[in-house]
């Protein structure tokens, strides 16, 4: 009786194992884990920088002497108006205002807000306080003649303020794109890199011809960049929960929705431009046999990233312009420069679907003709294979 003959693993198995072997072996790596803890560290460093800014820039202390309690909600309102955070601090008389506003523990004291003769007391002269006190007292003092004239006042309608150009609605979701930009090019380096080290090295160390002997050159190539591409999307995933967590915590963002639909826009981005560089760094690589050759095939991929960062960061200024809106749809740069034309407003649905089409139909070429290359090149390891020799091999 003769024993079954052993089942060859299928090709999905076999992209499935050389990913989970990627990740294995990538998710203990120190460059891995320190960068992640780099990245974070310095968006919540970013973040309270910003909390710290915003906190000395717009908040000042007013004192009210004997408030009756309608002062403080005048003062709050006039303030919101004008974008004014102001901390209301309760004194007893007028000699312990002084000597607060002498010592500068607060900004300004208010005496007899509500009565006949209201007096502001100021260590300088301070335009935006006082416009701020003058409408509040003056509220206060319009809402008690009405009442003593038997007048009910009804509750004031509230202007609502739309910018016919988006700007002020769209400002945060651009500073956030861009953050995610950053972090965005920061990842793609590091994980195509990962990517193109791993070619090498294996190439380096024959283990190549070894896992060649098991399976096709595109399986290897598939489960290499499906393994470092899910440790990539939940690296960035992670970023970004820490990212919105924060900005929601520490009053950051106006509109939630809008800060979460940027971010999950900047996570898809990544998807697409990391199929599109790890396939490119791995094809590069794969025609050198040494990492100190990895430099020089991986600069035309590595330039063609750095210009898209660059643009990207210039179409924050202007992301309507002729450079930006062109090279939102040229695959390798779109998926740096589209999300901050997305969160500009400036980027149609319509021109959204073009750029991922391009991008899509570009790393399907890049897989069959790059395919070919990465096979033909992968057990050459005599020194530097040109691109039109590993198409030979390939063919032969």
């Amino acid at each position: 009786m003769t024993a079954p003959r052993p089942v060859d693993p299928g090709s999905a198995a076999l992209v499935r194992l050389v990913a989970a072997r990627e990740v294995s072996s990538r998710i203990r790596d120190r460059n891995f884990i320190v960068s992640s803890v780099v990245i974070v560290v310095l968006l919540l460093g970013l973040m309270a920088f910003q909390v710290a800014v915003d906190t000395g820039s717009e908040t000042a202390r007013l004192a009210v002497v004997a408030d009756d309690g309608r002062l403080g909600p005048a003062v709050a309102a006039q303030a919101g108006s004008v974008g004014l955070d102001v901390e209301l601090v309760d004194l007893p008389d007028e000699a312990a205002a002084r000597a607060a506003v002498a010592a500068e523990e607060v900004d300004g004291a208010l005496l007899d807000g509500a009565g006949p003769t209201p007096e502001l007391l100021l260590g300088g002269r301070d335009a935006t306080l006082e416009a701020l006190v003058s409408g509040a007292v003056s509220a206060v003092a319009v809402s008690d003649r009405l009442l003593a004239a038997g007048v009910e006042l009804p509750a004031l309608p509230e202007v609502a303020v739309t910018t016919l150009d988006g700007s002020a609605d769209d400002g945060q979701q651009v500073v956030v794109a861009v953050i995610g930009v950053v972090v965005l090019y920061g990842l793609l380096i590091l994980f195509a890199q990962f990517v193109a080290q791993g070619v090498v090295e294996e190439k380096a160390s024959r283990v190549v011809e070894l896992l060649l002997a098991t399976m096709r050159p595109w399986q290897l190539l598939a489960g290499k960049v499906l393994g470092l591409g899910l440790l990539g999307l939940g690296q960035i995933v992670v970023i970004g929960v820490v990212g919105v967590t924060a900005a929601l915590a520490l009053d950051l963002v106006d509109v939630p929705g809008e800060l979460v639909g940027t971010v999950a826009t900047v996570v898809a981005w990544f998807v697409l431009g990391y199929a599109f560089y790890a396939c490119v760094f791995a094809v590069a690589a794969s025609l050198v046999s040494r990492q100190e050759d990895l430099g020089s095939v991986l600069t035309p991929a590595s330039m063609l990233l750095v210009g898209g960062f660059v643009v990207a960061i210039q179409a924050a200024g202007d992301p309507g312009g002729t450079l930006a809106t062109v090279t939102s749809y040229v695959p390798g740069l779109s998926p740096l420069v589209m999300p901050v034309r997305q969160a500009a407003g400036e980027a149609a649905p319509w021109q959204v679907l073009v750029a991922v089409v391009l991008m899509l139909v570009t790393i399907v070429l890049i897989l069959r003709v790059g395919g070919r290359v990465y096979s033909g090149a992968l057990l050459r390891t005599s020194g530097r294979t040109r691109i039109r020799e590993a198409l030979r091999a390939e063919r032969a």
